[in-house]
């Protein structure tokens, strides 16, 4: 039972050396940030999902040729309230948390009434993003919590909503060569009709020293509102897909309920089981022109799907192209709660078997439509691939996907690469558990990927940063933080050349480290 990934994680707040073998290239100056769940149990109260866990970010900083590990629990209002009960007190998307059983009839009606409009809770454990020259740890509600990168003390709480009407708003936003930051965000609640939002923080946001402490999000601006598929069920969505000129927006089948997560606290469930995969429905993609705000007027749609993460999108010869990992069910949400996470990995491969695999899938639309085409036309002429977008009878376009790959999960890329034509992705292998437990790079051109694995361990999300002087897409190196089972297997940074995938360095920590989710690598600009 790998019970070290529910464990409460240990903060290391001060610098802790490394014990580095291999060798790290001179020019990798700079921090790995990294943030995930890092404490499951409170008193006598536990997370129900892993996914709950309170935010414990940790980084690993690059100084000629040493590195240098801390971690610190994300200092949330919720992390404070909790603490300081000696108690979890704040729901999360998996763990419905109710009143102290000993307030008064008054105060528990209170409670039901100002739950009925969620207000989420502000522990941001998906991602760190950055907004302007502001890093924030995120997740995907209304709260973000701006962080010190290299101290990683807690600088304070922004509210979204007090610079834009959104309930919700994802933790991968996309980031253009000047510098900008591109977000989408959801608007359920007393923001009048219900909408996707797409919006935009300009580089310069964070403005001069003057005015240092004003957020970034103070300078955002709107590109465009985009209405639900279905009134009372807006799509989930976890990420979206950016080319040169166009944002991806795909509105999958896999569901919020509103009116179930309005009554959840009354009904003695969690946010999470809101959420409904309707197998049945269309997955609609919306293409939306990021510098005017126009939106696409032709309907693409695909079959029924779930994807969390989009791995990258670029325009070829007329065709928008953009690469996901799907799945057929909604199932992966379900894997990650403790008790499921508790089985020996043998029993849980056996129990979950009939999970979708994750699968790499790539999508082409058409910009130019010949209306005149005959019904059941492919209108794909790129010759890379099998994807196919078919004209029907109304004038809408049917796509089905090219699939590139199966098994890999947290997808990265080359982000100098982002929104353009590229070759190569890299992610961790999974199979039928929740665990990953190899690190993969996938060559998109010849199908064929290279892996690096060691026994015992669990890799975390590979974050690719490209060498100064590169010329071909994979010069560079990998970097990912490595737990083992065995107690006494010590944790560390492996350090992969990108190109061949075979390992040049190890940073070896000398204490815990905990699973973690998402990150970015911050170039040390004073080299």
């Amino acid at each position: 039972m790998l019970s070290f990934f529910w464990r409460n994680g240990v903060e290391t707040p001060e610098p802790l050396k490394a014990d580095v073998t291999g060798s790290i290239p001179p020019w990798l100056q700079g921090t790995l940030l990294r943030n995930g769940p890092g404490l499951f149990s409170v008193g006598n109260t536990s997370y129900k999902h892993w996914f709950d866990g309170m935010a414990l970010i940790h980084s690993f900083t690059f100084k000629d040729g040493d590195v240098f590990y801390r971690s610190k629990f994300l200092n949330s209002e919720t992390y404070k309230k909790n603490i300081a009960a000696n108690r979890i007190i704040v729901s999360e998307f998996g763990t419905m948390v109710h009143p102290d059983p000993c307030k008064n009839i008054f105060s528990k009606a209170f409670s039901y009434f100002m739950n009925a409009i969620p207000d989420f809770t502000d522990n941001n454990l998906i991602n760190i993003i950055r907004y302007g020259e502001d890093y924030y740890a995120s997740s995907e509600v209304n709260y973000i919590n701006q962080i010190d990168p290299l101290t990683l003390e807690t600088l304070g709480r922004t509210n979204y909503r007090n610079h834009i009407a959104i309930n919700l708003a994802t933790a991968h936003p996309h980031y253009d060569e000047e510098g900008t930051t591109y977000n989408m965000g959801t608007a359920i609640m007393n923001f009048g009709r219900p909408k996707y939002v797409i919006f935009k923080v300009p580089a310069n946001a964070t403005g001069n020293k003057t005015n240092k402490k004003k957020p970034a999000l103070r300078k955002v601006e709107l590109i465009c509102s985009i209405p639900f598929h279905s009134t009372l069920y807006p799509s989930y969505f976890h990420s979206f897909g950016m080319t040169e000129n166009y944002i991806i927006f795909v509105e999958q089948a896999f569901k919020l309920d509103i009116l179930k997560l309005a009554t959840a606290y009354f009904r003695d469930v969690n946010w999470g089981s809101c959420l409904k995969f309707d197998k049945d429905d269309i997955t609609l993609i919306h293409l939306v022109n990021r510098k005017t705000g126009e939106t696409v007027s032709t309907k693409y749609y695909a079959d029924a799907f779930v994807v969390f993460h989009h791995i990258n999108a670029y325009e070829e010869d007329d065709h928008v192209v953009f690469d996901l990992i799907t799945y057929q069910d909604s199932n992966l949400y379900d894997m990650f709660y403790i008790h499921n996470m508790k089985q020996d990995v043998d029993k849980f491969i056996e129990t979950n078997n009939e999970f979708s695999r994750p699968t790499c899938q790539r999508f082409v639309l058409p910009l130019n439509i010949d209306k005149e085409a005959p019904p059941d036309t492919n209108l794909v002429k790129l010759q890379d691939t099998t994807a196919t977008a078919v004209l029907k009878q109304e004038g809408s376009i049917y796509c089905t996907p090219d699939t590139i790959f199966e098994g890999l999960e947290l997808p990265g890329i080359n982000y100098k690469f982002n929104s353009k034509k590229y070759r190569y992705f890299y992610g961790t292998r999974v199979d039928w558990s929740p665990y990953p437990s190899k690190i993969a790079k996938v060559d998109i051109a010849t199908r064929i990927h290279q892996v690096w694995i060691e026994e015992e361990c669990y890799p975390s999300e590979p974050v690719f940063v490209a060498s100064p002087d590169a010329v071909e897409e994979d010069e560079g190196v990998i970097l990912s933080s490595v737990v083992s089972f065995n107690p006494q297997k010590p944790p560390f940074l492996v350090i992969l050349d990108a190109k061949s995938f075979k390992e040049i360095a190890r940073a070896t920590i000398d204490t815990a480290i905990h699973m973690d989710l998402h990150g970015l690598f911050i170039h040390d600009k004073s080299t």
